[in-house]
């Protein structure tokens, strides 16, 4: 699926439409759900987490954890991990953020920069391309599961 946004409204609102078609597709619970962040900088990943985020019900102000890499936002009936890897140096990195521990049901992990740490991460139900643009931005979403195939058709009028 290919869509073009042309404002980080836009953005935001096809983060939310995905969240609630999540909600429309998976029981709360009954598997880890990923979701891969790729493309260039600046081309909406964070605007579109924040989205996503609002959509399951987040109030907090969402921040990229370009930093910390990790967010954990506590919503009802999922946990979701924002996980950004853009200053990561070594895969290696990975293992002292104690991700293991929330590789489990009723985790959601979206995930920034993936390709920095591919080998130690879980495969992506979704993977979605972000690409840059004068006039628009250009984000293809991708399933590479059966969770994330019935996710994306779930995914009925995106916002663009």
């Amino acid at each position: 699926m290919h869509l073009t946004t042309h404002s980080a409204e836009a953005t935001q609102a096809l983060g939310r439409a995905l969240a609630v078609a999540r909600g429309a597709r998976v029981a709360d619970g009954e598997e880890l759900a990923v979701v891969w962040l790729t493309g260039d900088l600046g081309a909406g990943k964070t605007t579109f987490v924040r989205g996503f985020l609002q959509g399951l019900g987040e109030a907090e102000p969402v921040r990229s954890p370009t930093f910390t890499l990790v967010d954990v936002h506590e919503l009802e009936g999922v946990t979701v991990l924002h996980i950004d890897l853009y200053r990561l140096h070594d895969e290696a990195e990975l293992e002292s953020l104690g991700l293991r521990d929330w590789a489990r049901p009723g985790y959601l992990w979206l995930i920034e920069w993936p390709e920095r740490a591919a080998a130690r991460l879980p495969q992506p139900d979704l993977v979605l391309t972000f690409r840059a643009g004068v006039p628009a931005h250009e984000i293809e979403l991708r399933a590479a599961t059966t969770l994330g195939n019935h996710w994306l058709s779930a995914l009925e009028r995106p916002p663009g």
